[in-house]
């Protein structure tokens, strides 16, 4: 069986994208299911590559017993959209910016506040400089979404 290929995409790599990264990750290895995915992060600029994410999503992660520390920023790249089966963007802005930088497939490219319960189409806001209820506000979006998006992955096969 091949594995899933999910990426979460923000502009920087360093407060979003890698909270979900590290959520879905967590998800998956909950409900046993973390040899059928391949799950990473990226970002639209590159301005961060190589770097740790924002002490803020640390912060957040930490409290919530999810250990971030090992991700590093990456900037997205033409290999993913070739391996991903799906590209999941953080807001409008990282929607765009993604179809700007390739050709997704069919399908391809979602939005993660598609998959928010409590507000579909909402954007993931970005956290960054804006304390920590941000972070909070941003990781529990998240972490209520997963389920939704895991359904959403499931019923494509």
């Amino acid at each position: 069986m091949s594995k899933k290929h999910v990426v979460f995409v923000c502009l920087g790599n360093i407060c979003r994208s890698p909270l979900a990264e590290g959520i879905f990750k967590q998800r998956i290895q909950e409900l046993g299911r973390q040899d059928e995915f391949v799950v990473s992060s990226a970002s639209t600029s590159g301005w961060h590559d190589g770097k740790l994410p924002d002490q803020g999503s640390i912060d957040i992660a930490k409290k919530r017993g999810l250990d971030i520390t090992d991700q590093r920023s990456k900037k997205l790249s033409d290999a993913d959209f070739e391996t991903a089966d799906w590209l999941i963007g953080m807001d409008d802005s990282n929607f765009e910016n993604i179809r700007n930088m390739g050709t997704p497939k069919e399908g391809q490219l979602l939005k993660l506040g598609q998959f928010y319960p409590a507000s579909p189409n909402k954007c993931v806001p970005d956290p960054w400089q804006q304390g920590e209820d941000a972070f909070a506000f941003v990781y529990d979006m998240i972490e209520q979404s997963v389920d939704a998006l895991l359904e959403h992955i499931d019923a494509q096969g």
